[in-house]
C-alpha cells in the first residue's frame, strides 16, 4: 500500500456515523467477525472491502453505510475510507471489542448519510506547515511526529531526520491542534507533553535502507498525502525524495496508519532502487537512551524498550514487530540505536508495526503490561480476524 502524493490538506476520507438502522432502506447484509485466539482483542478494526459489498447492497457511497451491532443492539461509528484518491470509497472500517475465541455478527445497511461528531473522533493527522513542516498524528492513546523539509534549513536548530518523534499524552482527547497552538508542548501541564528526543536516530520505530552493513537513512520528507482522517482511522503518506544510501540511489514512500484504542502504527515503506536492481534490507530501530532495557523476541520479530524520562516524568516503552520471516539479524545497535534488520520484499511493501507507551497514561503501567501487550498485538498481527459477508435474510 507508488501513486503519486498529493498535498495533505487534499484529504480523502469520507466520514459515516451510524444512526438508527430504522432509518436504512433496502436490502441489508451481514459481516461475520471470527476471533481466531485464546485471548480478546479490544478495539478489533474490522474493515469490510467495496467490492464484497456491492453485489449484497448495491452502494457504491459507503458513507450511507449503517453498522449495527447485534451482540450490544446498537448502531456503530463506521468510516468509509478511499485508499487511491478517485473519488470512490474502497472500504468501511468500524471497530468491535472480542473475547477469545468469539464470532460476532453485524447487520449492514444502507440509509441516510450522516457526519460524525466532534467527540467521535479518536484518530486525526494533519501536515503542520506552521510548525516547520512537521506531519503530526495521533489516536486517543499515543502521539506522533515525523519531520519535513522545512526544519533541515531552520536558523535556530536545524535538523535533518527521518526518525519517529513521540507525544506522550494522559487524556484521550485529540490534543495535536491545541499544543501546537499553545506552543508550549514541551511541559506537561496535566495532558502530558513532547517529552522525547529523537536527534537523527530512527526514534521510535523509524527505520531506513540496510546497504553495506550500515544504516543509510534519507532526508526529511518532501511530499504528504492524507488517505483517511478519522474517526477511527488516520493513514496518511509520506514521499522521500532520492538520496545516496551508502552508493545505492534509492526514493520511497512510506504509508502510516493508526487505528484508535492502539499504541501501534502500521508502517510500510515501499522503496525504489534508482539503478540496477538488487535485494534491499532495512533497519527498524529505536534511539538507545540512557537508562534503556532492550528485549527482544526473535520468534516475535518483536523488539521493545523501557527507558526513563528525565526530571521524574515517568518511563517511555517503544516497541517493534517484525515478520519473523524476514528477520535477518538482530538485535544490533548502529548508530545510537537498538535495531532489526529486515529484508524488503521484491514486489511489496516492506510492513512492521511500531509505536509507544508512557506508564502515566492510565493504559500501561509498567515494563511488565509492556511486554504483555506488545505480544499480545504480535498474536493478533499473525492471525488476523476471519471476516466473512453474507447477505441477510428476508
Amino acid at each position: 500500500m507508488s501513486r503519486p502524493i498529493i498535498p495533505a490538506l487534499a484529504l480523502a476520507a469520507g466520514f459515516i456515523l451510524s444512526a438508527d438502522l430504522l432509518t436504512a432502506q433496502g436490502p441489508s447484509a451481514v459481516v461475520s467477525v471470527r476471533n481466531p485466539l485464546d485471548q480478546a482483542r479490544p478495539s478489533e478494526t474490522v474493515v469490510v472491502r467495496a467490492a464484497d459489498l456491492r453485489p449484497h447492497l448495491g452502494v457504491d457511497d459507503l458513507r450511507r453505510l449503517h453498522v449495527r451491532d447485534e451482540k450490544l443492539g446498537r448502531d456503530l461509528v463506521a468510516q468509509a475510507v478511499d485508499l487511491d484518491d478517485d473519488g470512490a470509497f474502497d472500504e468501511v472500517v468500524f471497530q468491535a471489542d472480542l473475547a477469545a475465541r468469539e464470532t460476532r455478527t453485524f447487520t449492514l445497511a444502507v440509509g441516510e448519510r450522516q457526519a460524525p461528531r466532534r467527540e467521535d473522533f479518536k484518530a486525526y493527522g494533519r501536515f503542520v506547515r506552521e510548525r516547520r513542516d512537521d506531519f503530526a498524528w495521533e489516536n486517543d492513546r499515543v502521539a506522533h511526529r515525523v519531520y519535513g523539509a522545512a526544519l533541515e534549513t531552520w536558523a535556530q536548530e536545524p535538523l535533518t531526520s527521518s526518525g519517529v518523534d513521540v507525544w506522550v499524552k494522559r487524556t484521550p482527547r485529540l490534543v495535536i491542534n491545541d499544543w501546537y497552538l499553545a506552543d508550549d508542548y514541551h511541559r506537561d501541564t496535566g495532558e502530558g507533553a513532547d517529552l522525547y528526543s529523537v536527534g537523527r536516530t530512527r526514534g521510535c520505530g523509524g527505520n531506513a535502507p540496510w546497504v553495506g552493513g550500515r544504516l543509510a537513512p534519507s532526508n526529511n520528507f518532501r511530499r504528504s498525502r492524507v488517505i483517511a482522517n478519522g474517526p477511527i482511522r488516520v493513514m496518511f503518506e509520506l514521499g522521500y525524495e532520492p538520496w545516496d544510501a551508502n552508493g545505492v540511489t534509492i526514493s520511497e514512500v512510506k504509508r502510516v496508519t493508526l487505528d484508535a484504542g492502539h499504541h501501534l502504527n502500521r508502517f510500510e515503506s515501499r522503496y525504489t532502487i534508482h539503478g540496477k536492481p538488487r535485494a534491499l534490507q532495512h533497519g527498524v530501530g529505536i534511539r538507545k537512551n540512557p537508562g534503556s532495557v532492550v528485549a527482544v523476541q526473535r520468534d516475535l520479530g518483536l523488539l521493545r524498550t523501557w527507558e526513563p524520562f528525565r526530571d521524574d516524568n515517568g518511563h517511555l516503552g517503544c516497541g517493534v514487530i517484525l515478520d519473523p520471516a524476514v528477520l535477518v539479524d538482530g538485535p544490533g545497535e548502529a548508530d545510537g540505536n537498538v535495531l532489526l534488520i529486515g529484508a524488503v520484499p521484491a514486489d511489496g511493501p516492506a510492513a512492521y508495526y511500531a509505536g509507544s507507551a508512557w506508564d502515566r497514561s492510565g493504559h500501561v503501567a509498567d515494563v511488565a503490561a509492556w511486554d504483555a501487550y506488545l505480544s499480545a498485538m504480535a498474536a493478533r498481527v499473525r492471525a488476523p480476524v476471519a471476516v466473512t459477508l453474507r447477505a441477510a435474510a428476508r
